[in-house]
């Protein structure tokens, strides 16, 4: 599959299946499973929900962020892709961030060797209730950056 085809695969699938802050954990599953699938090493963190990868070598480290939660509305757009989560749905664009963000590691991961540094990659959950972030630094995601 072309790599264009593929972010809107990915995207499709995120916004079939919205998960709300904190609950994002097929979410989280799902990104994984594409993570690793990739070959990108993923860091562990007590984190119930999102995840952390991170690639290249070196001192250096830069982080890149993507939100992962939905919103607690329903979806009427009446596109194929639509949301199955009744009272649910990605209206903010967190699916796009996540896709775009798949995108940008699959294209930094083939670059590896080429880094000065390393690139933490981000997938925060909970952003829409203002949790995530404060969950990610109090488990030392961005300790380093």
């Amino acid at each position: 599959m072309n790599p264009e085809s593929q972010l809107i695969e990915w995207r499709r699938e995120l916004h079939t299946w919205p998960e709300l802050s904190g609950q994002e954990f097929a979410t989280t599953a799902r990104l994984r499973g594409w993570l690793q699938a990739a070959g990108i090493r993923l860091l562990d963190y007590p984190l119930e929900t999102g995840l952390v990868a991170e690639i290249g070598s070196g001192e250096t480290v830069i982080a890149l962020r993507a939100d992962i939660d939905a919103l607690p509305i329903h979806e009427a757009s009446g596109v194929r892709f639509h949301s199955r989560h009744p009272g649910v749905m990605h209206a903010c664009g967190h699916d796009l961030h996540s896709a775009v963000m798949l995108g940008a590691a699959l294209k930094l991961n083939a670059q590896a060797d080429r880094l000065a540094g390393r690139v933490r990659i981000l997938f925060q959950p909970a952003e829409e209730i203002a949790r995530g972030a404060r969950q990610f630094i109090e488990a030392g995601v961005l300790d380093e950056v």
